[in-house]
């Protein structure tokens, strides 16, 4: 008997038609003699709605309080759910994060899971039950609910996985795989069979929405494999683990972009021990999270220093960069609320010359300027005018040959 871990999404868990649906495919895994454990989001866009309200009721709710209200949300689609399966003739019984021993830091919003104690949902499934989880939540050791960071369902379903020793996670939602990229942008994306877990990391942190990234470090971790499939049909889904087939010949994995991308650069940065860590701690303590990083050459001990944040926090970032700049005797600083960021992925980049050269001038030849250039030893990444990003996924999908098996 295998213990298999599910977890469905929100447009999973939509409706009550959808939850009845979701039950059905959790009676199928059951009936093939499985042990199940379900791990919830909220129904739909009910989270949101839940942060919108209380932003009605003060302009700075507090944080404690708001890892309150918002986890309700999943309290209310894992008991519907429950009930749901009791309907159809089955055991079954919904457990809140803190009742499945997911404990916490006292991080609010953005709380890391120190440990799963997993004695009652061991318990509940040597009673025959199917264990419906709210995700997204915990308990810190004074009791107190927290949140996990929005996606961390996801992160939920995966720290379950590897407490419990499951034979693997499923991830159902409304997309049936992992696809080369994003098919809402480019129809002729190809649906990967496997992936791995770097490979994987890799593109959700640069821009592709596919599964919440601490949730692939967790497994990664853990050696936890992740089926990533449609709550929706049967079609087969992407597996996320730790090697992908020797077999496979393409070394670019994946195209990943983001639109969310505002540029910052503080021009003539006296070039001198202690520069950067004067502008990134200030950005850091003000809860602005910085990507790509870029310092030019200095010349006579000057130099400029770029870097990207999301297109939301540029305004923040702005006011914290700015005094500071004047501060250290730099010349300006100056943004770019419109860009955008492309990268190519793979595993096998990294051994293989010629990778960075062919984007390079693929996006030469589609007249498309590069901004700046990062790499690590799988991606390369490159920030461009947002304008053109659906024209360099294109043009690098074709040049790398990825809708091709």
């Amino acid at each position: 008997m295998a213990l298999i871990v599910q977890k469905y999404g929100g447009s999973s868990v939509a409706d009550a038609g959808k939850i009845k649906n979701v039950a059905r495919r959790i009676i199928k895994t059951k009936e093939a003699g499985n042990q199940v454990v379900v791990v919830v989001s909220a129904m739909g866009d009910t989270t949101d709605d839940l942060i919108a309200l209380a932003y009605k009721v003060t302009e700075q709710p507090d944080k404690r309080e708001l890892d309150a209200l918002v986890s309700t949300g999943e309290l209310v689609s894992s008991s519907l759910l429950a009930m749901a399966l009791h309907g159809m003739g089955y055991h079954a019984i919904s457990l809140s994060g803190a009742q499945a021993g997911i404990r916490t830091d006292t991080a609010y919003r953005q709380a890391r899971i120190t440990k799963v104690d997993s004695i009652r949902v061991v318990s509940e499934l040597e009673k025959d039950n199917i264990v419906i989880v709210a995700g997204f939540q915990g308990i810190t050791e004074e009791m107190d609910v927290t949140t996990l960071g929005r996606g961390a369902s996801d992160l939920s379903a995966v720290a379950l996985a590897a407490a419990l020793k499951a034979l693997r996670c499923e991830r159902y939602t409304d997309v049936d795989g992992i696809y080369t990229t994003d098919p809402r942008l480019l129809p002729e994306a190809r649906k990967l069979r496997e992936i791995s877990y770097d490979e994987m990391l890799e593109m959700v942190t640069a821009g592709f929405k596919a599964i919440q990234p601490r949730a692939v470090e967790l497994a990664e971790l853990y050696s936890v494999p992740i089926l990533v499939a449609s709550s929706f049909n049967e079609n087969p889904g992407t597996l996320i683990h730790k090697e992908v087939s020797m077999e496979i010949r393409n070394k670019v994995r994946g195209i990943a972009h983001d639109l969310d991308v505002a540029k910052i650069t503080v021009v003539g940065v006296p070039d001198h021990p202690g520069i950067a860590a004067g502008i990134f701690v200030p950005l850091a303590e003000a809860g602005i999270s910085v990507d790509t990083i870029v310092q030019n050459v200095s010349t006579k001990n000057i130099t400029d220093l770029t870097f990207t944040v999301a297109q939301s926090q540029l305004a923040g970032a702005m006011a914290v960069v700015e005094p500071i700049a004047r501060a250290i005797g730099a010349q300006r600083c100056v943004s770019d609320p419109k860009a955008g960021k492309v990268s190519i992925i793979g595993t096998g980049m990294q051994n293989v010359p010629g990778y960075a050269a062919r984007m390079f001038d693929t996006l030469s030849k589609e007249n498309i300027n590069i901004q700046l250039i990062t790499t690590s030893e799988i991606r390369i990444t490159v920030i461009i005018d947002e304008a053109r990003v659906k024209d360099a996924v294109r043009a690098l999908h074709k040049a790398f040959e990825l809708d091709k098996d």
